[in-house]
């Protein structure tokens, strides 16, 4: 199926590093410590919080998990994330509570789906936004395509949602439209993903349409980001 996307070795190497790393600040631990404490190298645990898909090898992570005190299968079995959907509006919200947010969910893919990712709010413009999230280890994507244009968005200011909402169902025939909608999906097979808009209101926001319809290609649960 198009846009199909199985979990990778860096999705569970990302489930793990964020596993990892939340024990370690649950305790108050800096990465020195539980190194020395898990008799290993702090180079070692750097990469092992890394994310990337090459990790430190099986008896790394067994001295790591006893160190903090939990059996492996505890560790990868709550390491294993269990992919979704969040609704995400950045309305009323500041960046750091934002990346904030994203991070207590476990957000591994933010899906910007604005038209253009630019924003009069500090940190939300495309540029700014990618650096913050990937200094929490969130991957950014923007699809364009998924965006509703300047003309279709007085009916979902005005009260005529409805009529913004069938007009913005077909624009998503369009073959941009279809091919991020296909990625989006991929995404959301494997990772947990916040579709990115402004409005705090979903109701008030074509991202509904675009949950809606992501929903109809893969079954996640669609929950609203806190």
């Amino acid at each position: 199926m198009a846009g199909h996307r199985s979990a990778s070795p860096h999705d569970h190497a990302r489930a793990l590093a964020q596993r990892v790393r939340a024990l370690r600040e649950d305790r108050g631990w800096t990465r020195e410590r539980l190194a020395k404490e898990a008799g290993i190298a702090a180079g070692t645990l750097g990469r092992l919080e890394s994310e990337g898909a090459i990790q430190p090898g099986f008896f790394t992570v067994g001295a790591v998990a006893k160190a903090l005190a939990v059996s492996l299968d505890d560790l990868f079995q709550a390491a294993q994330v269990p992919p979704g959907l969040w609704s995400a509006g950045y309305e009323g919200r500041d960046i750091d509570s934002f990346i904030a947010s994203l991070v207590d969910s476990r957000i591994g893919v933010v899906a910007d789906v604005r038209l253009t990712p630019i924003s009069r709010k500090k940190g939300f413009s495309k540029t700014r936004l990618g650096e913050a999230l990937a200094e929490a280890n969130i991957e950014y994507t923007h699809l364009r395509g998924l965006g509703n244009p300047k003309d279709n968005r007085e009916p979902f200011w005005d009260g005529r949602v409805e009529v913004g909402r069938a007009r913005f169902r077909g624009l998503l025939r369009s073959e941009e439209a279809q091919a991020d909608l296909d990625r989006l999906a991929g995404h959301a097979r494997a990772s947990r993903v916040a579709v990115l808009c402004f409005e705090k209101d979903e109701s008030r926001c074509h991202r509904q349409v675009v949950l809606e319809t992501v929903r109809s290609r893969v079954s996640v649960p669609v929950n609203p980001l806190a």
